[in-house]
């Protein structure tokens, strides 16, 4: 993804971000997780290499990130926290009983979204007077036991 510092801070100006140090070592953290970490798995791992960094900092850098498009917040079913994923593209997750969330293979993705019927879209927005801007797909599963 977008790991360097100078390919960071062009990606915030693009996004009209207000680009810190702080944002950019957030940023570069989530961009390299596939675990879909919380705000506190990001504190815990980028607050090693910059101890002024808050919880708060984290939190505040996440939603800028989310709002401008260069994250998005998968929320936990269970009532725990939030986890966030930098890949914005369109694809789904599967979420496990203990709150983790993988990422569907890229092709299984595919295959799942394009399976959404497109008339019970249209009539959901005819109804609520709304525009759909994507489609989401959490599956929930559990480890299969071993034979």
């Amino acid at each position: 993804m977008h790991g360097s510092a100078e390919s960071i801070r062009v990606l915030f100006r693009s996004r009209g971000l207000r680009c810190t140090r702080q944002r950019e070592a957030v940023y570069a953290a989530l961009a390299a997780s596939r675990s879909h970490p919380t705000a506190d798995e990001l504190l815990s791992g980028v607050g090693g290499d910059d101890p002024e960094l808050s919880l708060a900092t984290v939190y505040n850098t996440l939603d800028a990130l989310c709002e401008c498009g260069l994250a998005r917040r998968v929320p936990s079913e269970s009532g725990g926290p939030c986890r966030f994923d930098a890949d914005t593209s369109h694809h789904a997750h599967v979420v496990m009983p203990d709150g983790a969330v993988v990422d569907v293979p890229e092709d299984l993705s595919r295959a799942i979204l394009s399976g959404v019927p497109a008339d019970p879209l249209s009539e959901l927005c005819r109804r609520l007077g709304v525009k759909v801007d994507r489609v989401s797909v959490r599956i929930h599963a559990r480890p299969s036991p071993s034979p």
